[in-house]
């Protein structure tokens, strides 16, 4: 299962979205993959999953079908995100 957060830096969400991050990685000792819209990489991940909205989380199947996704500012809780982001799910 691969997790990504997909959010801008400089943004009115950053702060809040780069506290998630290291409170998700310090209490499940994983770290999420971070993907910026602005990037080559990343404006082809958001355009073949319709990311518009950031931060968006999605929670992708190993063939890269999207089983969960959160988009908005309202961050979800990190037991909700950490279920995806375990090995083997």
């Amino acid at each position: 299962m691969r997790v990504v957060v997909v959010t801008k830096e400089g943004r009115d969400y950053s702060r809040g979205v780069n506290d998630w991050l290291r409170e998700f990685e310090r209490r499940t000792g994983k770290e999420l993959e971070v993907m910026d819209p602005d990037t080559r990489e990343g404006e082809g991940f958001s355009r073949t999953y319709g990311v518009v909205e950031y931060p968006t989380i999605l929670a992708l199947s190993e063939d890269g079908k999207v089983m969960m996704s959160w988009r908005g500012a309202t961050l979800p809780t990190i037991n909700e995100v950490s279920y995806y982001a375990m090995e083997g799910v």
